[in-house]
């Protein structure tokens, strides 16, 4: 907790400092990930030549993001329920809304455990693709540090639950569609 509480406050200590920084912290942790899920949608129709080879790529990584998300995060909250930074630390800067009801849904980040499942069946499938949603996906991460909402240890074990949960779904649909073939 003590290493927690310290790069939270090194991150989040850099939080109303400058407006214009504080703008680019909350687009990042509140609509950057929504732009990802339009642009991961967009390969559904684009590029032409292409998209019928992309509908596996985009269909399996919001499954293994929904089950990430809506699963595991879940599973995870019946065993434990974190406050997040802004209840426990008065310093804490929150630059973000969070409906009361979810003061103590901070373990594991929500988003992070999303958009790594999504990136993991992403690269599987096109490794260039993968790295700029892994790249994308770690900039939310430190983001919703920054705004206050998460603490470093949500959002590493989304990173870990989120890998491991797109290796799981992935792994699932090879043995699924192989067994098919045979």
């Amino acid at each position: 907790m003590y290493y927690d509480v310290k790069i939270f406050e090194a991150i989040n200590g850099l939080a109303n400092q400058s407006k214009v920084v504080d703008a680019l912290g909350v687009f990042l942790a509140n609509y950057l990930p929504y732009l990802l899920v339009a642009f991961l949608l967009s390969f559904l129709v684009w590029p032409k030549k292409d998209k019928t080879k992309n509908r596996p790529m985009v269909f399996l990584s919001i499954i293994a993001a929904c089950v990430a998300r809506f699963v595991v995060k879940n599973i995870m909250l019946i065993f434990y329920n974190r406050p997040r930074p802004f209840v426990n630390l008065s310093s804490a800067h929150k630059l973000i809304y969070v409906d009361p009801s979810e003061n103590l849904q901070s373990f594991p980040s929500g988003h992070v455990i999303f958009f790594f499942a999504l990136s993991t069946v992403i690269y599987s499938y096109n490794k260039k693709l993968g790295i700029f949603f892994f790249v994308c996906s770690a900039i939310v991460g430190i983001s919703r540090i920054f705004v206050g909402v998460h603490w470093p240890s949500d959002i590493l074990t989304g990173i870990i639950l989120g890998v491991a949960v797109g290796v799981a779904v992935k792994w699932l649909y090879v043995k699924v569609t192989s067994r098919k073939v045979q």
